[in-house]
């Protein structure tokens, strides 16, 4: 029931928060090389490298923002990454956490960023708790989601916190 709740809750923000994004411009891309065994330091300004389309989406009812993911982004899928944003507790019981470009005044969940401006965190080892608006960097693999709409766009798979 928790699970439904917070996935209504992001599909409600999402499909209310719709503006058309300007996608990274050729030439401008910040996207690192990924030739190197070593994590590829993300910057927000490269996860900007989507566009979205709305689509109606039956099973909720709902329309909904459709990715359409950059080649800049699309070859960082499925790479180890480091992040660095603001922590936003979603479910404390479920270790469910979200990384945000801005602090939660700001977020895509208050209506102030896009949903390219949010990573969800799913953690390698559930039991650290983090506070709303911690800016903190973590290491994941990056993953692509453009088909579940009960998950954000982009998912840190197998999170963990760095030390800076």
């Amino acid at each position: 029931m928790n699970r439904l709740l917070v996935a209504l809750l992001f599909a409600s923000f999402v499909a209310f928060s719709f503006r058309p994004l300007e996608p990274v411009r050729p030439g401008r891309e910040t996207t690192p090389t990924t030739a190197s065994a070593e994590p590829v330091k993300l910057s927000w300004e490269v996860l900007r490298d989507v566009t979205f389309k709305k689509k109606w989406y039956a099973e909720e009812s709902v329309y909904m923002l459709y990715p359409t993911f950059g080649q800049g982004i699309q070859k960082l899928n499925g790479k180890t990454v480091d992040l660095t944003g603001y922590v936003l507790p979603v479910d404390l019981e479920s270790n469910l956490y979200v990384l945000s470009a801005f602090p939660y005044s700001a977020c895509f969940f208050c209506g102030g960023a896009g949903p390219e401006s949010v990573v969800s965190l799913k953690f390698k080892k559930t039991g650290k708790k983090f506070k709303t608006d911690e800016r903190r960097t973590f290491r994941g693999t990056l993953k692509l989601n453009a088909d579940n709409i009960y998950e954000l766009n982009y998912i840190l798979a197998d999170a963990e916190m760095i030390e800076e």
